[in-house]
């Protein structure tokens, strides 16, 4: 056989592997579960999200006035995509605070007949805001139950300080909360956790640092223009994964990021151009409403 071609196939057939080498090592994560197709933050949405094989289920958590973990973005119910028990709207001027209702009222509330104009392409299902937990426990067994392999979890404390015993607890309280969910229910070496507020972050590093809780990744969540090192001195340590909006970025900034040792995971990359672009500079992975579009790409 012709030596030129022997060697022609074998460049295929490496960089044919590397390509998807590059695909699998990328971190594709299912925001909200995937809203763009499915009710945001629900069971449904992040079952579609597995299905579709996201590697990371990315999630909100809020507390419940009897102190459990609810999965939500929002500490309020929004009158955009929820009804009341009733199926009646919700007022625009209304303020239904999920910190102030025990979970089997919140329960009751329908997130997904109503549909969201923002994203036309979610299917209309009735559901509602589930617990951490009972998503932790589906998702851990919808992978046994598929071959698939365990799904990762980036799980947001929803947190502002104007906020705090008001639609919240503190960060102490709301995090030892959430910390316990996660340890019963999950491998903690699957497990993100991230925030805005850095005072959670700060809360959660100095636990680990004294071996209260077990280790798990920490991302930084920015949308500020202060810029690397002036958000990385008001955290005070260089967190496990640096988490911006991808506008924020540039191929020097994720070389940036990666020479102090953090990953570049940015947020929320819905359309193909931007993906394609986040791609190339290098990110470790992606926070998307679709991540059937991201696949669609490879």
């Amino acid at each position: 056989m012709n030596p030129i071609k022997n060697a022609l196939i074998l460049l295929i057939f490496l960089m044919s592997s590397m390509n998807i080498f590059a695909q699998k090592s990328l971190d594709l994560q299912g925001h909200r579960g995937c809203r763009g197709l499915m009710p945001e933050n629900s069971w449904p949405a992040f079952e579609k999200a597995l299905e579709l094989g996201v590697t990371t289920l990315e999630m909100d958590v809020v507390i419940s006035q009897d102190g459990q973990v609810v999965v939500s973005h929002e500490p309020y119910f929004l009158a955009s995509y929820c009804l009341k028990p009733d199926g009646s709207p919700i007022a625009k001027e209304e303020k239904i605070n999920l910190h102030t209702l025990p979970y089997d009222e919140i329960k009751r509330y329908d997130i997904g007949s109503k549909g969201n104009s923002a994203f036309p392409e979610q299917h209309r299902q009735k559901t509602y805001k589930p617990l951490l937990s009972e998503v932790l426990e589906k998702a851990e067994a919808y992978c046994r139950e598929h071959n698939r392999p365990p799904a990762h979890y980036n799980i947001e404390i929803k947190s502002e300080a104007s906020e705090y015993g008001i639609s919240q607890p503190e960060p102490a309280s709301f995090s030892a909360l959430v910390y316990k969910i996660i340890k019963i229910h999950v491998s903690l070496d699957r497990v993100t956790l991230q925030s805005f507020d850095f005072d959670v972050l700060k809360y959660w590093n100095a636990q680990m640092q004294t071996g209260d809780y077990q280790p798990v990744k920490l991302a930084a969540l920015v949308s500020n223009m202060k810029g690397i090192e002036k958000n990385l001195e008001e955290l005070g340590f260089v967190p496990a994964i640096y988490s911006p909006y991808y506008k924020l970025l540039s191929s020097q900034k994720v070389a940036e990021l990666h020479q102090k040792g953090m990953l570049v995971i940015p947020w929320t990359v819905n359309k193909p151009a931007a993906m394609k672009e986040v791609k190339v500079m290098g990110v470790d992975g992606l926070i998307t409403d679709y991540p059937d579009r991201y696949l669609q790409l490879n």
